[in-house]
């Protein structure tokens, strides 16, 4: 009932957000065109004043007062015919020259406006465009401005000031609230006052004073609101918390100017469905559980009345060949754990011999193709290299046969002195193909160099090829490929680390790694014996081997053996 209830939760709390945010999409779609339109439709006005004699005269004859009363005129037409609020002509120093309200009170004639963003925008780029607060009316416009250029550099500027409080009236009568938001993130237009001129975030210090001194909100604390958002939805759409309340925010950016439209849908209604959804399931699943329950009693007691029967007669059945099949089946199970135990003992063997003979023989076959082709470049000394290498590794082959013949009867190895670095050069060499086709770099770090351990060369050899080829193989996918081979002394014992860049053990093979027959590999691209063999041949040498996860990334196996004590 539980699981019911929530997912009927779930599924009409989902389904209640999905239509409000379609519903929001749709009166962003109407709002934003409608708010671009108003935008546009201003957006050549200032340039085709330029085109006008009487505002490139007034800027060569600012003095002149009948010439000023004219294009006053002018210009008061052009807003009445245009529907803007305001139409002025400044001079090149910012200065207004002439205005639509020129005989009203408060009109920005004969008044300083260089420090506008749109007037130095103008000036500097040609165009201009800006929101704020009016400074003598207190009203907020959107402002276009645009350079008059005849000579460079320019003479003057035509800027119009477009109210936008209709856009903001005609909002009102649709449901939710809508909020305007600025490239500063402050509210300059919306439906509940008390957003007004609130910025979603804090602003900075260099906000705040190119805020102030552009008189973008006049003088407006900008306090910021209590914006939180609690999870996205999608690019646009997120739940969060405005003062308090959690409603539904879905945004659009506007085309026309670098200013953002936000819908915001109180969520309310959207838990009330998701209750009564999770009510109505909750009951819904009780019904049908004591109706299963009903069912499911009645069944159990017809089966039991039946059963009873039936075990009745069987037993009465089965009493005289019990003895008889019981004794068949010790000797069926008997024979069938003989025939187990050879098969195990033989595939073993077999799966041994095969892991531990592929590895140098592939060696082999690597060093007698290099042989030849660096006799066909005549370089003899490196072709006597390889083929001193080959003798030693058919040597290695002999001696293998001979290990493995010791891991069977469990007997000991006598460790000799060896130079781990001529071990690990060997390794290197047999696995270099592998290395280079997979993208494998091989770094390898013995301090010091010459550190030499106990050990037998062939079996320590079959140890580091069966670990570096392992890690070769694990980094196939991997985005950095990288083997790093280490040893280091510490004390009167040799600790070598062979550590891959690969995505690790699995958690499940991890316990059982140095199992037989336990392999991460698929099925006939690995054996399962190779650490087992490894850790066997490091036992008989008075060594260990484990491994574990490193915690950067990879897999990391440590060998520690008895370290030759330098004189």
């Amino acid at each position: 009932m539980a699981l019911a209830a929530f997912a009927g939760h779930q599924v009409a709390r989902h389904a209640a957000i999905e239509r409000l945010s379609e519903s929001a999409d749709h009166r962003l779609d109407m709002l934003a065109g409608a708010l671009e339109a108003d935008l546009q439709r201003f957006e050549h006005l200032p340039a085709l004043l330029e085109m006008t004699p009487l505002v490139p005269a007034l800027l060569d004859a600012p003095a002149d007062a009948p010439l000023r009363g004219a294009v006053n005129r002018y210009l008061g037409g052009v807003n009445a015919t245009t529907g803007a609020e305001m139409v002025y002509v400044m001079d090149a120093a910012g200065v207004s020259l002439a205005a639509s309200d020129a005989d009203e009170p408060g009109t920005t004639v004969g008044r300083d406006l260089s420090f506008r963003p749109y007037v130095a925008d103008a000036l500097r780029s040609g165009r201009g465009r800006f929101y704020g607060l009016g400074i003598t009316s207190g009203r907020p416009g959107y402002y276009l401005s645009y350079a008059l250029r005849g000579s460079r550099p320019a003479r003057g500027l035509v800027a119009v000031k477009v109210d936008l409080t209709g856009a903001e009236r005609s909002w009102r009568r649709l449901p939710g609230d809508v909020l305007l938001v600025d490239e500063r993130g402050v509210v300059i237009l919306t439906t509940r006052d008390a957003l007004r001129f609130r910025p979603l975030a804090a602003l900075d210090a260099q906000q705040r004073a190119e805020a102030k001194r552009t008189r973008a909100y006049g003088d407006s604390p900008l306090q910021a609101l209590r914006w939180t958002p609690l999870r996205a939805l999608g690019d646009k759409v997120a739940v969060v918390d405005v003062e308090g309340r959690e409603q539904l925010a879905s945004s659009r950016r506007l085309g026309s100017a670098p200013w953002r439209l936000i819908t915001l849908d109180d969520l309310a209604s959207v838990k009330q469905s998701a209750r009564n959804a999770a009510v109505t399931a909750a009951l819904a699943m009780a019904v049908l559980l004591l109706a299963v329950v009903a069912v499911a009693q009645r069944r159990r007691a017809l089966r039991h009345r039946l059963a009873n029967q039936a075990a009745l007669q069987a037993a009465h059945d089965a009493l005289e060949s019990t003895v008889a099949a019981r004794t068949e089946q010790l000797r069926a199970a008997q024979s069938e754990l003989v025939q187990t135990g050879k098969m195990a003992a033989l595939g073993q063997m077999s799966a041994a011999l095969v892991h531990e003979l592929s590895q140098p023989l592939t060696a082999l076959r690597t060093l007698a193709e290099s042989a030849v082709l660096l006799l066909e470049q005549q370089r003899t000394p490196e072709v006597q290299d390889n083929l001193l290498r080959i003798t030693r590794m058919v040597d290695r082959l002999a001696r293998l046969t001979t290990q493995l013949k010791t891991f069977a009867h469990k007997a000991d190895t006598r460790g000799t002195p060896v130079v781990l670095a001529h071990c690990l050069a060997d390794a290197q060499a047999s696995l270099a193909p592998a290395a280079r086709s997979a993208g494998v770099s091989i770094v390898a770090d013995l301090q010091p160099p010459d550190l030499q351990v106990l050990a037998d060369d062939a079996a320590l050899n079959s140890v580091l090829v069966n670990l570096m080829r392992n890690a070769i193989e694990a980094m196939q996918a991997a985005p950095q490929r990288q083997l790093t081979v280490s040893a280091r002394q510490c004390g009167t014992r040799a600790v070598l680390e062979v550590r891959d860049t690969g995505p690790g053990i699995a958690a499940d093979i991890l316990p059982r790694l140095f199992e037989p027959f336990v392999t991460s590999k698929p099925a006939g691209a690995g054996l399962g014996l190779g650490l087992l063999i490894s850790a066997q041949l490091l036992r008989a040498l008075n060594g260990s081997l484990s491994a574990h996860n490193a915690a950067d990334g990879g897999a990391c196996f440590i060998v520690e053996l008895d370290a030759v004590q330098r004189p």
